[in-house]
This record gives structure tokens, C-alpha cells and sequence, in this order.
């Protein structure tokens, strides 16, 4: 039987007992010294975290701006081969919002799920259902689309009124009903809006949804379980910032410090399941 992206969330989300999401964003500003001026000091760091936390977690996101901008694209490969290799349980998801169309949208999945190797891509929906469909012929791999984001300014067109009723509820209506004939999609919905989870939720069922905005962004996490959860799981509840960047406590290093945000954070939306 094809190990899906589905199939392997789902897996997840019961062998680790875990909802939370670890995203990779690799600010070089940030991370500890010793990586600054490594040329490799990107993965190594990226590798510690992932090792400190894959218990805890129910997937990875490495973010491919942060990679891309320090022409580090090169370790980001080998960041994804090394989730593939040690941790294939674990879903790898491609955070690229990538929206274009035709041949060019052909050439970003290729992109994700053949450079990459990744499980589930990011993208937007704003083009229509020609740029997404590139992504849906891979029919093993997940297309997360973007619905209720966790940016305030989201609500500049997300809110709109669409036939009576807001542009994201019209966009989880059309994921749900009409592009996820494979079983395949998932929908990003930011746990900022609590209330806009709920409303996401009531349309599309099942279908997993990747939640930003706890940690760092200060989204509420019992409101985000209440609003999200499923019987079997239901959500990829991702944190970045909190845990890449977790203060040591006493004689802590940096990759302990991120297990102990990471296991605090699983355990906290564990209590709300």
C-alpha cells in the first residue's frame, strides 16, 4: 500500500501522540554563534533541533524563504534528505505559499516533491484552481492551501463577502467540495482566529488543517484545540520561533532547551484534545 501524506498524519498524529508541528526557520541572526559562520552551521543546527524534538512532534516545516535568502538552499536539501532518512514517519511540509500557473506551477512541484522530497507543499489559492492543479497530480503528496491566515492583514481580502458570505469560508467550501478528489489537501487556518477554526472546521469535516500562530504569535491553544480538533487528531498545530529560539534554563543547551518548549507546548494542546 502507497504510504500518503495523509496516511502518514495520521500515523503521526497517533504513534507520537503529538499535534504539534515544529517549523524550521532559521533566522542566522538568532541561532547560537557557533553556527553563524559554519558554512554547514544551518543544517547542524536545523539537525539538532529536528533530533531534539521528532518525538514530540506530528511533523516538520522548514520554511524555504529562510534557506533561499542566505543562498543556503543547498542545506535545506540536506535537512529534507535527513528527515526522509531518519525520520520518514514524520510528514516533511514544504512552507513555499507558491502560487502560479500552468508550466511554471508544474516546475514549483516538481520543486517540492522532487528537489525537496517533501510530503505537502504550501500554496495559494488566489490564482485559481489551474495553479493548484499541478500539485493535486501528485496524488501521494499533500497540497496545503491557504484559507484564514494568521496575519492581520488577512482579513484585507479574506473577508470579503463572496455570495453572502466571507472569501476564506468560500475557499475551504472549494478545497473541500471541488480540488481534493484525492483525498490529498489540507487547509492552513491561523489560530489567531479561533472562531474562523470553528467555521473552517464545519465545512470541510476531516480534512487536516495546518494551524500557525500559537508560541510566538500568541493564538490561544485550548480555543485552537476546541475550535479544531478531530477524533483522530485533526490539526498540525505549528510552532517556530518558541522552540528554535528557547532560552536555556541553567546548564541547558539550545537543543534542550527547544525539547523542553517542545514538549511543553505538545503536552499543553494535549490537554485540550
Amino acid at each position: 500500500m502507497t504510504t500518503t501524506y495523509i496516511s502518514k498524519l495520521q500515523q503521526a498524529w497517533q504513534t507520537n501522540n503529538s499535534l504539534l508541528c515544529v517549523g524550521l526557520d532559521p533566522d542566522l541572526s538568532r541561532l547560537p554563534a557557533q553556527f553563524q559562520t559554519s558554512p554547514d552551521g544551518i543544517f547542524d543546527f536545523c539537525r539538532a533541533i529536528i533530533d531534539a524534538t521528532a518525538d514530540m512532534a506530528c511533523s516538520f516545516k522548514p520554511q524555504i524563504a529562510y534557506f533561499s535568502a542566505l543562498r543556503a538552499e543547498a542545506q535545506l536539501e540536506q535537512i529534507c534528505s535527513y528527515l526522509r532518512s531518519t525520520y520518514p514517519h514524520l510528514p516533511l511540509i514544504l512552507d513555499a505559499k507558491r502560487g502560479d500557473i500552468g508550466a511554471t506551477a508544474e516546475q514549483y512541484a516538481r520543486e517540492a516533491f522532487e528537489r525537496y522530497g517533501a510530503d505537502a507543499v504550501t500554496v495559494n489559492p488566489y490564482m485559481g484552481s489551474d495553479s493548484v492543479a499541478p500539485y493535486l497530480e501528485w496524488k501521494d503528496r499533500g497540497c496545503i492551501v491557504l484559507c484564514r491566515t494568521s496575519n492581520p492583514g488577512g482579513s484585507d481580502l479574506q473577508f470579503l463577502q463572496v455570495n453572502g458570505r466571507p472569501l476564506y469560508q468560500h475557499v475551504a467550501d472549494l478545497v473541500a467540495n471541488q480540488w481534493n478528489t484525492n483525498g490529498q489537501c489540507s487547509l492552513v487556518v491561523g489560530a489567531t482566529f479561533p472562531e474562523e477554526i470553528r467555521q473552517v472546521r464545519a465545512i470541510v469535516g476531516e480534512m487536516p488543517l495546518l494551524v500557525p500562530g500559537i508560541g510566538a504569535q500568541g493564538g490561544d491553544v485550548a480555543a485552537t484545540v476546541a475550535a479544531g480538533k478531530t477524533a483522530a487528531g485533526g490539526m498540525m498545530i505549528n510552532s517556530s520561533r518558541a522552540i528554535l529560539f528557547a532560552k536555556p534554563q541553567g546548564e541547558e543547551s539550545f537543543a534542550e532547551a527547544a525539547r523542553r518548549v517542545a514538549q511543553q507546548t505538545r503536552d499543553e494542546i494535549n490537554r485540550y484534545r
